[in-house]
């Protein structure tokens, strides 16, 4: 139970800071920031499919397969909207 109170506690943590960074970040640096974020996304997509394919208990597989469709839609939205950002700097015809 003490894991799991010092774990929550990292996770509210995280979030916030998170959010305070996040709303500092001027509008026009978010699609630049949202293709670097791709990578840690990967990041997370590899350590979910670990979770997922490791067999320890049913709760852990269905979380890890949830954290696999989040990170994955993720991964694929931030790599649309990076491909959106440098066709809009092609030069048209």
């Amino acid at each position: 139970m003490e894991l799991f109170i010092s774990a929550l506690t990292i996770f509210v943590l995280a979030t916030f800071v998170g959010f305070e960074v996040i709303t500092k970040v001027p509008p026009i640096l978010h699609t630049p920031l949202m293709s670097g974020s791709n990578a840690i996304s990967g990041i997370t997509l590899i350590g979910a499919l670990i979770a997922a394919g490791a067999g320890e208990n049913i709760l852990i597989t269905i979380l890890g397969f949830i954290a696999v469709v989040f990170a994955t839609i993720n991964v694929v939205g931030g790599f649309l909207v990076t491909h959106r950002m440098l066709k809009m700097f092609k030069q048209k015809d």
